[in-house]
């Protein structure tokens, strides 16, 4: 009769699968850990941040700092509950922000799916060379194409515009349409040619065909674009300043440096850098499972 493993027996005889499981327990500790501090410290009144920072969670939590951040108090009761006076416009730089990147993600998408597929599907000169120089422009590090880019947009005078902030991503990124034309050869031709003998044309297989079936690789592109548009900082912060433009992540770093003769308003910053990620966290919420399981890579079934 075979007798149960227990513990010790399992632990002995798998050693290694125990190291891989401690070792993405502290991996996942180590992720989590820092959100968890900035939710702990927004709900932390000013007065005790100092006083009680040792403890897993504050003696006395309170909502305060979400107030100030959301323009519930004037400055006087601001400045009473712990705060420096500094002020952020939330609701504008919030906007501002799902402008952008909903502009960015929905424009990218769509230009690098049709990239994507004229690289997969259709035959002219040049397009292994074209597609070449697309994987190769992988390897050029964003920070390089920062200052002709700036000088650009200031050239064509687009600085402080939603249009200067979304230029240089908005047509395409070299990743989006690599990873969108290996989807696209994935797709059976038999399909496509069905399509040719029912008559419709390239536009209309592109339109009403290729894109239903590729569904999960286009939410997939569209939710990392807007997330790294979200939490974009050296770009929005350079081209566009003013409040008009201001997205959120910019008006944060904006925030932390208004009160110069004072200590840093460490638990408005971070009320506000935890609002902040509730658009994100949602979009991960209805979307995270297409995103899975088109990572997969499993091609059409």
């Amino acid at each position: 009769m075979k007798q149960p493993m227990t513990l010790r027996r399992f632990l002995h005889k798998h050693p290694g699968r125990l190291a891989a499981w401690a070792f993405l327990g502290i991996a996942i500790v180590a992720t989590v850990f820092p959100f968890y501090w900035m939710i702990r410290t927004a709900l932390t009144p000013a007065g005790d941040l100092y006083t009680d920072s040792t403890g897993l969670w504050p003696d006395h939590p309170t909502l305060i700092n979400f107030s100030r951040v959301l323009g519930f108090l004037d400055v006087a009761e601001a400045q009473a509950a712990g705060g420096s006076g500094a002020r952020i416009d939330f609701i504008r730089y919030l906007m501002n922000s799902v402008i952008y990147s909903t502009l960015v993600a929905a424009v990218q998408t769509f230009c690098c799916a049709m990239a994507g597929y004229a690289l997969a599907r259709l035959r002219f000169r040049g397009r292994d060379l074209m597609f070449t120089v697309i994987v190769g422009a992988l390897m050029v590090p964003p920070i390089f194409t920062l200052l002709p880019n700036f000088a650009l947009v200031k050239n064509l005078g687009l600085l402080n515009t939603m249009a200067g902030l979304a230029a240089p991503t908005l047509l395409m990124t070299p990743f989006a349409v690599f990873f969108l034309r290996q989807f696209f050869l994935s797709i059976p031709a038999a399909v496509e040619e069905a399509a040719v003998i029912d008559g419709a044309g390239r536009w209309m297989i592109f339109w009403r065909v290729v894109l239903p079936m590729t569904r999960g690789p286009l939410i997939t592109i569209a939710m990392t674009t807007a997330v790294w548009s979200w939490k974009d900082f050296l770009w929005p912060l350079l081209v566009g300043p003013k409040e008009q433009t201001r997205t959120l992540t910019a008006a944060l770093g904006i925030f932390l440096q208004q009160s110069p003769n004072t200590r840093p308003d460490w638990t408005g910053l971070m009320a506000a850098s935890t609002l902040s990620i509730v658009p994100v966290l949602l979009l991960l919420v209805f979307f995270g499972r297409r995103l899975i399981d088109s990572l997969n890579f499993t091609g059409i079934k």
